[in-house]
């Protein structure tokens, strides 16, 4: 079982409902669980996706995977990808009728082109991003356009993330850290944008929240400039993916939810524990 759960990023999936609650509360609309689900479940596929199309590299860069250490069957990775996406495309149609379908069916093809043919391509950091964005999409319903600047908010900072995790392995290059480091900024800009309409309360509540989101994420990313090393980026990417929280937070915040941005925070503590037991990247 712990094979499975390293497999699928188990911890990392704390950093996902808050892409439909985001897309939710910038719609105006309540949060739909189910839709959080689907989204959970389509995060995993993505991730037991990955470790098997990367299956042979990952036996000469990240032995210590369970493809490559022998406790999880190549098969067994793929046959789950492909159970976990379609339980998600199901519980989106359940969740969210038609239209939660067609977006969980266009994220689900975003998460299998990445992984598949996207990754190691020059596209691979903006293809990441788009299934964040569509991510977000998918709890908006029918208000997509009013939950476009939150999506490209979370899409800007997964574009981060990914631009990192392409250093895990060799070490941050040159220009690596900045690269990260704009991206990171301009997801609080653009966060901040999506607030700019909302009451006095909720954009000074989403507001605490970027500056906690920059504070949590800035110097981290920044510390790659002297130290560059594999080990520093790991850690950069663990804690950028859990930055992903707060910044899910301040949207949600900015469209007044304030006990679900609560609710949402209270999640950043587990998640660092148990990142600190099983991998996230």
């Amino acid at each position: 079982m712990r094979a499975l759960l390293e497999l699928v990023r188990a911890p990392a999936a704390l950093s996902v409902p808050g892409d439909t609650m985001a897309g939710a509360a910038a719609a105006g609309r309540r949060p739909a669980p189910g839709l959080a689900l689907a989204s959970v479940l389509m995060y995993w596929s993505g991730m037991a996706l990955n470790d098997w199309a990367d299956r042979e590299v990952d036996a000469i860069e990240r032995p210590e995977r369970p493809i490559p250490s022998g406790r999880v069957r190549p098969g067994a990775a793929l046959g789950l990808a492909a159970a976990l996406t379609g339980a998600g495309l199901a519980t989106a149609a359940v969740a969210g009728g038609r239209r939660g379908l067609t977006v969980a069916g266009l994220l689900a093809g975003a998460v299998w082109a990445y992984d598949l043919g996207l990754k190691r391509t020059a596209a691979g950091p903006a293809s990441m991003a788009a299934c964040r964005v569509l991510d977000v999409l998918l709890g908006a319903g029918e208000q997509a356009r009013a939950a476009v600047p939150a999506a490209l908010a979370i899409g800007a900072h997964t574009y981060g993330i990914s631009v990192l995790g392409r250093a895990e392995v060799t070490g941050a290059a040159p220009g690596t850290a900045e690269r990260a480091l704009v991206a990171s900024t301009a997801a609080a800009g653009l966060a901040a944008a999506s607030c700019l309409r909302n009451g006095a309360a909720a954009r000074a509540g989403a507001g605490v929240l970027i500056a906690g989101y920059l504070a949590s994420t800035l110097p981290v990313q920044a510390g790659l400039r002297t130290r560059p090393d594999p080990e520093n980026v790991r850690q950069a990417v663990r804690l950028s993916i859990l930055g992903l929280i707060p910044l899910q937070a301040a949207a949600v915040a900015g469209g007044g939810r304030f006990a679900a941005a609560g609710a949402l925070l209270c999640s950043l503590p587990l998640g660092r524990w148990l990142s600190s037991r099983l991998a996230t990247s």
